[in-house]
């Protein structure tokens, strides 16, 4: 695969990402939510977490930006990656998947680097406004994710006879997510699913 049509991957992921953030961002009020089609099971529902992929959060401001300078170091690195694969004419789903993992990584990266300067904060009776003559609601690095899709399968109480969870409610499949996430999950997916084809013996 050449290196334009794997630029083309990593623009198109990065285009729908942030042009889907952009958009929840100034029309959402925080945790406001609706349902797509009707449907209970998909739902565009608006959270911001501090933290990696898939809502996980490293706790306090120092985890924080430690996670926000790793986000800046790996990116580089999977960036050369995706360089070096596409010069040694690698396979093309190799090279498929890390232009995802490093679209996703550069997409997260975005709303850690800039978003906090340019919005005010999100709240659940405020809709952030872009460029706030008051300034944004943080300092470059400390911005917030955006993820808002979510995915409810089943909602319900367990049974009783199930070990420790039984009787409690439960969600299957709780995470919110963006664009990001499914294209970084979507690579490393291809890596572990497929790792005799972009990684064969000998090559």
């Amino acid at each position: 695969m050449s290196l334009k049509k794997a630029g083309f991957i990593v623009f198109l992921i990065l285009f729908i990402d942030q042009s889907i953030k952009l958009y929840i961002k100034t029309h959402f009020y925080l945790r406001e939510s609706i349902q797509v089609f009707g449907l209970d099971w998909f739902q565009i529902y608006f959270v911001e977490n501090q933290g990696a992929a898939w809502g996980t959060e490293l706790p306090g401001e120092y985890g924080k930006i430690a996670l926000s300078i790793f986000r800046l170091v790996i990116a580089p690195i999977i960036g050369y990656w995706l360089y070096k694969s596409v010069k040694e004419n690698a396979p093309k789903l190799l090279v498929i998947a890390v232009s995802l993992i490093f679209a996703g990584a550069v997409g997260n990266i975005i709303d850690s680097l800039v978003y906090g300067v340019i919005f005010d904060a999100s709240t659940t009776t405020q809709i952030a406004t872009f460029f706030p003559e008051a300034g944004g609601y943080a300092k470059p690095l400390y911005g917030k994710v955006v993820d808002m899709l979510y995915f409810p399968m089943w909602e319900g109480v367990l049974p009783s006879w199930i070990p420790f969870w039984g009787g409690k409610n439960f969600t299957f499949f709780n995470a919110i997510f963006n664009i990001a996430d499914m294209a970084i999950s979507t690579g490393v997916g291809i890596l572990l699913v497929f790792n005799k084809k972009v990684f064969p013996k000998g090559a």
